[in-house]
């Protein structure tokens, strides 16, 4: 079959392995259909009633958190069993009698907690036979639907945990532990929020559905198609072209897409085969698409909503999450887009040219002043909302809202002026690129609902959930009005077909939303089991001590332990899922380790390591599901497609090592606008260094001296202070009972580091090091009490208390912990003149491949074929 029909023939097959991963590959018809449709959208239209604040203003159906929870369970249950077939075997055009036994079941089991609502809080601990009989069920449908929606990985680790938690008396050594009676076990794990209706459960009821309905609305409006076409029309006449603009479209919907497989498929299946009819090998093609898709995952704002769960689990605000977040994704993605461009070179390609016949400059100044154009207009909004909300308070929100609608109404008019951007079309050839400026006004209203995202999260502070509530509202209205006002704009008579074609879009949308969400709720509420039993065991414990006694003490075998331990964690699960494990059972490790070994690592950082190493379990074999999704688009061989993935991903796993030891590249700590100037620069420079090494080819191919030096470089700009500190140590101690006059003297936001005598989680004591971050306060002592921390005075002052769910309580501190000394930063020379001696001998090894490098006759461009 030849490469341009290859594709189209499987287009089905691609829709359906995304169905089978992310909404279930039962497709039935007729009533059936109608109703899981119905159910689809009850549940979404339930979610928006949730989130709006109607129910309060008419004080009807007005729900707890814990009501929600339940109900966005049975919501997913119906859709677990109705959507996901049992087996390869089972019938896919109809749902069985027993799926509709089990749904009800599942219903059954959740809603008795509903329905008993008052009478289990009032017996809390003391269940009756009722309530465990209804857990057991409960317990055991969702590990089934756990294994259709979300895969034999996750079930399997919660069945283990299941079996551990009764099985405690009779494990040897550590893993020994009292173990847990039927009532008990019911108790923690369904009639309680300690373990499947806790927090992962309460982050996808209250932030993550809306941002996943969010997405699905954008796709429905069109603007995935729109920033696939915007970022081929930027790339597409450089060398390597249709790879880079891959790599960009997935950053780009990465907010889109909650799923590295679906990422994968929305981009791969046009950006995959234009790489190969450009001259990528089938296998790197989809190497490079597959690596691109789940860095998706990692793009700020909503990072496969883990971002949220960040944010819950470290306890700091979604914005924060966000910018300690957006460095890493920008490197991990520029180093992407620089792997193309050495594969392009090895390659000698060439990229496409362009259908304007402007020239160039004049081409290129119209692009830059249209992102310059967004940039500005971001800008004017995030300062200028300050400003009109001092002057107008509330009515500042009304004046935005005119604002943003009448822009919305000149945008759909000046794009009802020009052409709608084509979707894609199998059957022609692509030549040329579209020219830039034309692609980009085509959707720029698609920027909108974004803006009210921003407004709301970070200027009227609103939480993440119902921040997503008014921009989908706002999104909405988008899908509604864009298609009749382009047809008044351009005197068509067919504005009430076009009003019906929008609630047609808008109803799909919401369904899809759901049934995308099906698998990210059960696999929440299986992770629960996780979590509630790692609580009741005292497990972590074990991992600790596990992870150390394997380390011999070595903080770097124990990270690269903890990164093993996390791939193998990940594999086969969604995003979701794979972080609320792996920070269940390895954050704390790592915390613990780390402060035994005289390194304060902030949470976040710690967080954002195994959610980095969790998630590139979609990559490597062989079970790498974004693997095989590219792999299926480029006809290559999944598992040699996986490992070429892996391998360009290893950049993506060097960050994590990083900021572990380097804070600043999380903008944590960054002591003014020199250094975070130099952390950027130097990052920039030092992944560039990395990739250069990893692929043996920075302008030409390396001697194997070369490549040495650039991992010389890279870890010397990466980590600057390391050879610093061979000379001169990083802090001073000064004595405990100066701590409260060393917090109150520290800039708002900086860290206070101190060593503490405390005790381990196996009760041993151990001397470690804590970090805490210091907000307002009126005094030293004032600002450790916002941080959780009370002290007793004196020359020896030792904890009296810490708050409950505070950063002194997720460090580990206890009361009765002695404080042993504090650290201050120590006067020497910026550790930024140690880049000067790094990058003189980077010029010198650019200089001497410069000599050699010989010039290479390009390959002529092709005619390209869409998928």
């Amino acid at each position: 079959m030849s490469d341009v029909t290859a594709p189209t023939a499987s287009r089905e097959a691609l829709e359906n392995m995304v169905a089978e991963a992310d909404t279930g590959g039962r497709k039935p018809t007729g009533v059936v259909k109608r109703l899981i449709f119905g159910i689809a959208l009850c549940w979404a239209l339930f979610q928006l009633w949730y989130a709006s604040p109607l129910p309060y203003l008419l004080n009807v159906g007005v729900f707890n958190d814990g009501q929600a929870r339940v109900i966005h369970l049975c919501f997913a249950f119906l859709l677990a069993f109705t959507s996901f077939p049992a087996f390869k075997r089972s019938p896919r055009d109809r749902v069985p009698v027993t799926d509709w036994i089990l749904a009800g079941l599942g219903i059954v089991s959740a809603g008795y907690l509903l329905l008993f609502y008052r009478e289990l809080s009032q017996r809390s601990g003391l269940p009756t036979t009722p309530d465990v009989v209804v857990s057991v069920i409960g317990v055991l449908l969702l590990l089934e639907a756990a294994r259709r929606a979300v895969g034999p990985a996750l079930t399997a680790i919660a069945a283990l945990m299941l079996i551990y938690m009764f099985a405690g008396p009779w494990m040897p050594g550590m893993l020994a532990h009292k173990g847990a009676s039927l009532p008990r076990a019911a108790s923690q794990m369904w009639l309680t929020s300690e373990g499947i209706f806790g927090v992962a459960l309460g982050v996808s009821t209250n932030v993550v559905f809306f941002f996943v309905l969010f997405g699905s609305l954008l796709e429905k409006a069109g603007a995935g198609n729109y920033f696939i076409q915007l970022a081929f029309a930027l790339l597409g006449t450089f060398r390597g072209g249709p790879a880079k603009a891959g790599v960009v479209a997935s950053g780009m919907t990465g907010m889109i897409s909650g799923s590295s497989v679906a990422n994968t498929v929305t981009t791969g299946t046009f950006t995959i085969p234009l790489m190969k009819r450009v001259g990528y090998s089938a296998v790197k093609a989809g190497a490079i698409e597959c690596a691109a898709g789940v860095n998706g995952q990692l793009m700020p704002p909503v990072m496969g909503a883990a971002a949220f769960l960040i944010a819950e689990y470290v306890g700091i605000s979604y914005a924060e999450v966000v910018k300690h977040a957006f460095v890493p994704a920008f490197l991990t993605y520029g180093a992407l887009f620089y792997i193309v461009d050495i594969e392009a070179a090895k390659a000698g390609l060439r990229g496409l040219p362009r259908t304007s016949t402007v020239p160039l400059h004049q081409s290129f100044l119209r692009g830059l002043m249209t992102i310059c154009g967004i940039i500005v207009l971001s800008g004017i909004v995030y300062w200028g909302v300050g400003w009109t909300k001092d002057v107008f308070g509330a009515a500042a929100s009304w004046i935005l809202g005119v604002v943003l609608i009448a822009a919305y109404l000149g945008l759909v008019r000046y794009k009802a002026r020009h052409a709608d951007l084509p979707m894609d079309d199998p059957s022609k050839a692509i030549v040329k690129v579209p020219d830039f400026y034309d692609t980009a006004r085509t959707g720029l209203h698609y920027l909108l609902p974004v803006v009210v995202l921003i407004w709301c999260l970070m200027i009227e502070q609103l939480s993440p959930g119902l921040s997503a509530f008014w921009g989908t509202m706002f999104l909405i209205f988008i899908m509604l009005t864009q298609r009749p006002l382009l047809a008044l704009f351009r005197r068509e008579r067919q504005m009430g077909r076009q009003l019906r074609e929008g609630f047609r879009d808008l109803a799909s949308a919401l369904e899809s939303a759901s049934r995308n969400m099906t698998s990210v709720g059960i696999a929440t509420a299986a992770a629960g089991i996780i979590v509630g039993t790692v609580s009741f065991t005292g497990i972590g414990l074990v991992m600790t001590e596990i992870v150390e006694s394997a380390s011999g003490g070595s903080l770097i075998i124990m990270l690269i332990l903890t990164a093993f331990i996390c791939l193998l964690l990940g594999i086969g699960m969604p995003t979701t899922a794979n972080y609320v494990v792996v920070a269940t059972l390895m954050a704390p490790v790592l915390v613990e380790v780390a402060q035994q070994n005289d390194l304060a690592v902030p949470l976040v950082a710690v967080h954002m390591f195994v959610f980095y190493f969790g998630l590139m379990a979609d990559v490597h074999p062989p079970v790498g599901l974004a693997a095989y999704a590219a792999a299926a688009i480029s006809g290559a061989d999944p598992i040699k497609t996986g490992l070429q993935g892996f391998w360009y991903e290893i950049r993506t796993g060097l960050l994590p090592f990083i900021f572990i030891f380097n804070s600043e590249l999380l903008l944590i700590d960054i002591g003014g606008p020199f250094n975070l100037v130099m952390v950027i620069a130097c990052s920039i420079v030092a992944m560039g260094c990395f990739v250069a090494a990893t692929q043996n080819w920075l302008l030409t191919r390396n001697r194997w001296y070369e490549t040495a030096l650039l991992l010389l470089i890279c870890f010397t700009l990466f980590r600057p202070a390391f050879w610093l500190d061979q000379f001169k140590a990083p802090f001073n101690a000064r004595p405990p009972a100066e701590i409260a006059a060393v917090a109150g003297a520290l800039p708002e936001d900086q860290t206070l580091r101190f060593r503490a005598m405390s005790q381990s989680r196996s009760g041993e004591d151990v001397e470690k090091t804590v970090r805490l971050t210091m907000k307002a306060g009126k005094d030293g002592a004032d600002r450790l009490r916002g941080a959780g921390l009370v002290l007793t005075p004196g020359d020896k002052p030792t904890v009296q208390s810490v708050r409950f769910g505070s950063e002194a309580a997720k460090y580990g501190l206890a009361p009765g912990d002695e404080i042993l000394a504090v650290l201050v930063p120590a006067d020497r020379p910026n550790r930024y003149w140690m880049a000067v001696p790094a990058l003189l001998l980077l010029g010198v090894i650019i200089l001497l491949q410069l000599r050699r490098r010989r010039p290479s006759e390009p390959r002529p461009a092709v005619a390209m074929a869409r998928p």
